[in-house]
């Protein structure tokens, strides 16, 4: 069996983390995130909310062989709540071979059984090089969104195939991406409207060279896939080294950043750094 199959990285408040470069089982899926599999709605739900279990919705899925490579369960304070809390999951369908740039396309599918997500189907791209997993802004390839009511697993099946057939397109972005050169300056544009992605106002621990820093010798070229993998994991793999200071610019400690572990931010920042990169494209363009 893959090690990468059994490694489940496990944070607090219940959030869990599994990748594998093989297809996970029905049973490792569980194990990594039990909310999937939820018997039924969290107490708060009203009647009006239809409970179709994400687990359901997937042995559809896989029998029409769209297979999961990675999951992903939230954390929550309350501990009544952690049984069905939002979860991720990326599945890729057995007939997509790899793509340009060593990645494979993939289907990121996003639900709740405790009232903070729809069904939400997303484009995404996941680079073997280094793992990252990305997400596709919505601005490139549209959101499926599918209620909590009616024939939920048909709708899921159909959204996934419509997302799909749409792949094509986010590869072709990959290749263009790839073949447009930047100069320092735009690669130094780039990583600082990343900073402001992720911190927004509030003062940056890191510098946007820092955000530049290529972890391994293929990002070295400076075009605008490698900049925007290199910058993509520097921001949610966390690592990176800074001097935290007091309000008096004393220094206190050395820190480093932390790994973006939270569902909604680890995608909504991935989004925005793919808006970041299509947008340049087409400066450059």
């Amino acid at each position: 069996m893959n090690t990468l199959s059994t490694r489940i990285n496990r944070f607090g408040s219940g959030a869990t983390h599994l990748r594998s470069d093989t297809p996970l089982t029905l049973g490792q899926i569980q194990a990594a995130a039990p909310s999937i599999f939820a018997d039924s709605a969290h107490e708060s739900r009203s009647n009006r909310y239809t409970h179709i279990p994400t687990s359901e919705v997937l042995t559809r899925l896989m029998a029409e062989d769209f297979q999961v490579h990675a999951v992903m369960q939230g954390g929550s304070r309350d501990e009544q709540k952690r049984g069905f809390t939002k979860h991720l999951l990326r599945l890729r369908h057995a007939s997509q071979a790899l793509t340009v740039g060593g990645t494979h396309n993939e289907i990121v599918l996003l639900n709740s059984h405790d009232g903070t997500s729809s069904y939400r189907l997303m484009a995404g791209v996941f680079r073997l090089v280094c793992g990252n997993g990305m997400v596709v802004a919505e601005n490139s390839v549209a959101d499926v969104r599918i209620s909590h009511k009616g024939n939920v697993s048909d709708l899921v099946l159909d959204g996934c195939v419509e997302v799909l057939n749409r792949l094509p397109e986010v590869s072709e972005s990959v290749r263009q991406m790839s073949d447009l050169r930047l100069t320092s300056e735009e690669q130094a544009l780039f990583a600082s409207s990343a900073l402001i992605a992720k911190y927004g106002d509030e003062p940056a621990p890191v510098t946007a060279t820092q955000l530049l820093n290529v972890r391994r010798r293929d990002d070295a070229p400076s075009n605008l896939w490698n900049t925007l993998n290199t910058v993509q994991e520097n921001v949610i793999r966390g690592g990176i080294s800074y001097i935290q200071r007091d309000d008096q610019g004393r220094r206190v400690a050395r820190r480093q950043t932390r790994e973006v572990r939270g569902i909604d931010q680890n995608t909504n920042l991935n989004r925005a750094l793919w808006a970041l990169a299509e947008g340049m494209k087409q400066l450059k363009a």
